[in-house]
């Protein structure tokens, strides 16, 4: 693999070697961004790599066009591989409201492949690639220039063993089978309302700070005005208000200059701020809010034993993860086994598609009494019961 530690920094050298990379069936994909002080992440260096060249790509450059890069993403002749794509997809969506397909995520196919939950492309890379990564500067401010040999090694490695990592995990995932498993996973990562940020939903995040249902329509409301206004001034959504203070103004529903004031997690003058305006504004709006547009905040709270049931299937979700190999994260989580706790016909991942035939079916087992956990040579067994 040939590979290029001088960044791209004309279109017309992007397109060239776009059209290059178009011609393979995977290239293997990562960015560099900066999102400390800016609602939008900041797009500072792009990676790509193919089984014969490795790239570097300065979106940064004066009057580089990025749109080559674009349409490669949307080229459906040529997957897309990453390590943990979230933040990459949507530094690529806000870029051209486009999701790169095909797309495969090593991280999630590592999940699958029993590498275990959120597993590193560090340990990957040492596990697949018999690689070392040098990670002094992993987090360097990439939006300085010029970039140092350091950092643009660094980079390249991103990438370049990323194509070793996904052949194996491919591999693995045909010869067992699983190859189908990941595609609900993908679809996730490929939904646009995976990155739309839209303040209406923005309350979702903090709902469960919340210890009365009745808060919520002003949470709601407050949640939505910060969600706009970071956007408006792209800048994080702590820098307009923290997190644990829309939730104490959303519990508190000041509705004046005053109430506001007296509270303790408000900075001082704050109240009498046009901000301060606008937040009382928010109270009011979420305090006439109509009742109908308000939904249910619908939590699994395990009864008559439940709890004790949770902690059961959470020992037999442990069980199976390590019996198939598969990591327990990919199979089900909390609230999944806090539903099946209470309902055997809970609407939820674990009781659908390839996950029922894993573990579904045996949690159902388990309660009904028609399965039963057992310790043999210090290893959870699964005993069923006629």
């Amino acid at each position: 693999m040939e590979l290029n530690t001088t960044p791209i920094t004309t279109t017309d050298a992007l397109r060239a070697v776009c059209d290059r990379l178009a011609q393979h069936p995977f290239i293997t994909v990562d960015t560099e961004f900066m999102r400390e002080s800016t609602y939008y992440p900041v797009l500072d260096l792009i990676q790509i790599a193919s089984l014969d060249e490795a790239v570097l790509i300065d979106p940064l450059a004066d009057k580089i066009d990025l749109q080559p890069f674009l349409d490669l993403m949307a080229n459906e002749r040529v997957i897309k591989v990453f390590h943990s794509a979230r933040q990459d997809l949507e530094i690529i969506w806000n870029l051209g409201q486009i999701i790169p397909t095909p797309l495969f995520d090593t991280q999630i196919a590592a999940m699958v492949c029993g590498y275990g939950d959120s597993v590193s492309y560090e340990q990957l890379c040492n596990d697949l690639a018999n690689a070392k990564i040098d990670k002094s500067s992993r987090f360097t401010d990439w939006s300085r220039r010029p970039l140092s040999e350091a950092q643009l090694t660094y980079a390249l490695s991103d990438v370049t063993h990323l194509t070793k990592i996904y052949q194996k995990l491919i591999a693995e995932l045909e010869e067992s089978g699983r190859l189908g498993w990941i595609d609900e996973e993908m679809s996730i990562l490929t939904s646009p309302d995976t990155y739309k940020a839209d303040p209406e939903n923005a309350w979702r995040r903090l709902a469960g700070r919340l210890r009365k249902s009745k808060d919520l329509p002003v949470l709601m409301e407050l949640a939505a005005w910060r969600e706009r206004e970071a956007q408006r001034r792209d800048v994080p959504r702590g820098r307009i208000l923290k997190d644990e203070v829309l939730v104490d103004v959303a519990t508190s529903a000041p509705r004046s200059v005053d109430a506001l004031g007296k509270l303790r997690s408000i900075p001082k003058g704050f109240e009498r701020s046009q901000t301060g305006t606008d937040l009382l504004e928010a109270v009011e709006l979420g305090l006439t809010r109509d009742p109908d547009t308000v939904p249910r905040l619908e939590k699994h709270r395990p009864k008559n034993g439940g709890g004790a049931t949770v902690e059961l299937l959470k020992v037999l979700l442990k069980a199976v993860s390590e019996q198939e190999k598969v990591a327990p994260k990919v199979i089900a989580n909390t609230d999944d086994l806090e539903a099946i706790a209470t309902n055997d016909e809970a609407d939820v991942p674990a009781l659908q598609g390839w996950r029922r035939q894993l573990f579904g079916n045996k949690a159902l087992a388990l309660k009904k009494g028609e399965l039963a956990l057992a310790i043999s040579k210090g290893r959870v067994s699964l005993i069923e019961i006629n």
